[in-house]
């Protein structure tokens, strides 16, 4: 699996918000990646030093449209710690 591969996206949301403040960056992964896997990935992709990796399945939520019952998608989360005084860029403006 490439680097690339393994990290799908940020997440984006009020509590990953807070929790860049304290050094942690939450990112969507492939569901097959490991810790190891995670931490070299950001590693190499932002060339930062990672200290932690913190990964959780995210099922998915009941929902119904219409008269049907469904199921939004499970994903895979990871919360990435990284050195004191380091940071990744990328989410500097957002």
């Amino acid at each position: 699996m490439n680097y690339e591969d393994i990290l799908i996206e940020p997440v984006l949301s009020e509590k990953a918000t807070l929790l860049r403040e304290k050094g942690k960056y939450v990112f969507k992964v492939h569901p097959d990646a490991s810790k190891i896997e995670i931490k070299e990935a950001v590693r190499r992709l932002f060339n930062v030093k990672v200290v932690d990796c913190t990964t959780m399945n995210v099922y998915g939520k009941m929902k119904r449209v219409r008269y049907r019952a469904g199921r939004t998608s499970s994903w895979k989360k990871a919360i990435v710690k990284l050195a004191p005084g380091e940071s990744i860029k990328v989410f500097e403006g957002v």
